[in-house]
């Protein structure tokens, strides 16, 4: 589904897996690139149709790493594709109302309006984007994550969330940024999901407006922004100094395994 002339970051096409794409392809500041068919992101699984299934396995994955909480998956499993399932619940620690939380309201358009106007809803996305480094159970799960994806028989891996754009995003740009990929290209990974998952949301928009809601007042919560991820990088930056530092410190891990991550990621 693609090869080595594939631009980075575009997209896989299957239908019912919007936001899909591997990580491969960039290049790093000590000229290697970053190994293609090792690393996958997307939205959930859940969604999968029969034919979909088929081509999601011709990827020959042998882990899925799922970001969702408990009440996410429950309430959209991911359907099987053959890989070892490895659920991290990112936002365990979580109190209070965030993103996802809106789901819940898209039956009353004054409730959305009332939490996402005036600037509420970038501002809930900066405080969301915060919690990817300061919550405990984030550090646990991404912790989980490298030390996996370091260990034998891991790769070829997929990763998700709910869409594969915030929890998903960070773990993909953290993965990136330690492996000498550069920010405009992190940056550039990063804001395809505006591309590739927003068309795929049109059915949800259309009934939103359909019950007078205004599409538009979504946006902050269902695409990406670049300020988002910058929020995450300088907590990151102001707490650890660097991603090195993030890595070593925050997720706890050791020399051995951040040496055996880049050996198994990039290509000379």
């Amino acid at each position: 589904m693609i090869d080595e002339t594939t631009a980075p970051g575009a997209n896989i096409p299957v239908e019912t897996l919007p936001n899909l794409r591997d990580l491969g392809g960039y290049s790093t500041a000590d000229g290697r690139t970053v190994r293609r068919g090792r690393l996958y992101r997307s939205v959930l699984l859940g969604r999968l149709s029969d034919s979909d299934v088929r081509k999601v396995e011709e990827l020959g994955l042998r882990t899925v790493f799922d970001f969702r909480t408990a009440a996410e998956y429950e309430a959209a499993p991911d359907r099987k594709v053959g890989a070892r399932e490895i659920n991290l619940d990112v936002l365990a620690d979580r109190t209070g109302e965030g993103p996802a939380s809106l789901l819940a309201k898209m039956d009353d358009p004054e409730a959305i309006r009332a939490s996402l106007d005036d600037g509420k809803g970038a501002e809930m996305m900066r405080s969301a984007y915060r919690e990817l480094i300061e919550l405990p159970s984030a550090d646990l799960a991404y912790r989980t994550f490298f030390t996996e994806l370091a260990s034998t028989e891991t790769v070829p891996a997929l990763f998700h969330c709910t869409t594969g754009k915030d929890r998903t995003g960070w773990a993909a740009a953290s993965t990136l940024l330690f492996l000498g990929v550069g920010e405009e290209d992190v940056f550039h990974d990063y804001l395809q999901t505006n591309e590739q998952l927003l068309p795929a949301l049109k059915p949800l928009l259309d009934q939103f407006a359909s019950i007078g809601g205004d599409p538009a007042a979504l946006r902050p919560v269902l695409g990406v922004d670049r300020a988002y991820l910058r929020t995450a990088i300088d907590v990151m930056t102001e707490r650890y100094g660097s991603i090195e530092g993030y890595m070593r410190e925050g997720l706890d891990l050791d020399e051995e395994l951040l040496l055996t991550l880049k050996d198994r990621l990039l290509a000379p």
